[in-house]
């Protein structure tokens, strides 16, 4: 089979498809064969060298995709079918023509969305489930500040938070993307490039704050995102891209606030804790993607490349230039 392929760390000039064994499910587990899959911040940094794999994990990149099933190993409890249309959570592996999945992680695909849009889902849409929902524990009338409003996790985050019954609000970096995450129900969005989303988010909030923060940046944000947290409000950390380092009194700035700081990542958990997670996904937020009406929830897709235009996608990705999510289509 195909998959993206890359023999040292680097830039995107140092991705190319190369020809592998096609894997062989093992017990529990189906084969896919992959449509689409989706691009993640967590592949830019597994291709420059900075993200170690889960023990186990396929060392193809690819977090998340959609396709049919081509395959079921041995010990399958029958939930799925060869044929069936599927999209799973991976924890790597997608960006190739087949992948392996334990059947708990495969999730059907809404009635009404492509295979580019299903693709689109899984990794960005638990993410942000989790972030909301078992790490920040959303309630109605809670006020959310989502970072990256207009990025995959982001611009699900708005759509979810919304269907809480939550307020969401978010930063960005352009005009154009804070416009895009209004459409999707972003109750006010701030351009980080322009004015202090702190100062901006305690005007909104009348000087309250927010209840939740969903954080992909950390170090360079962190006196910003306490000072505009609600008293007894909750921080959730999920990425660095503003780098690691903290220089000042956070401990103090947080007590005071009596805030709370989670951590968090998917894609090391257990299986089980991922099971479980599917299953909540499944079970609550799933049918919305078919629902027609204001409510229906919808995956936001920026562009499709092919798969042999993977450096093209990653140099997109990296630029920033995205408003949602960026799709790998693989040839069939």
């Amino acid at each position: 089979m195909l998959a993206v392929h890359f023999d040292r760390p680097g830039g995107p000039e140092v991705l190319h498809l190369k020809e592998v064994a096609t894997p062989r499910p093992a017990e529990g587990e189906v084969l896919l064969k992959v449509a689409a899959s989706a691009l993640n911040r967590a592949d830019l940094l597994q291709r420059q060298g900075h993200y170690a794999l889960p023990p186990g994990a396929s060392s193809i990149l690819g977090l998340e995709a959609s396709g049919h099933v081509a395959e079921l190993g041995p010990g399958c409890q029958g939930h799925w079918k060869i044929g069936d249309p599927a999209m799973a959570l991976l924890p790597g592996g997608g960006q190739a023509q087949y992948v392996t999945v334990p059947e708990d992680l495969l999730m059907p695909i809404p009635k009404g969305l492509t295979m580019l849009q299903a693709a689109a889902i899984p990794e960005a849409w638990l993410t942000a489930f989790q972030l909301l929902h078992l790490c920040g524990h959303v309630q109605a009338g809670d006020s959310v500040l989502i970072h990256a409003g207009s990025s995959g996790v982001g611009t699900a985050a708005i759509q979810l938070a919304r269907k809480a019954g939550a307020i969401p609000l978010v930063t960005a970096g352009s005009k154009h993307k804070l416009q895009m995450t209004e459409r999707l129900g972003a109750a006010a969005g701030f351009n980080y490039k322009e004015e202090d989303f702190a100062e901006a988010t305690l005007k909104f909030t009348k000087g309250a704050g927010v209840n939740l923060i969903l954080d992909c940046i950390g170090g360079s944000y962190w006196e910003k995102n306490v000072n505009c947290l609600a008293l007894d409000g909750c921080w959730v950390l999920y990425g660095l891209m503003g780098g690691a380092d903290i220089s000042g009194p956070l401990l103090s700035k947080l007590l005071f606030k009596r805030g709370s700081l989670i951590t968090t990542l998917l894609r090391p958990r257990d299986k089980k804790y991922k099971q479980m997670l599917v299953e909540a996904f499944t079970e609550q937020i799933l049918p919305h993607f078919s629902k027609e009406g204001p409510q229906r929830l919808l995956p936001v897709l920026d562009r499709v490349y092919p798969v042999a235009e993977i450096q093209a996608a990653h140099e997109y990705l990296e630029a920033n230039k995205n408003t949602g999510k960026i799709v790998l289509e693989l040839p069939q």
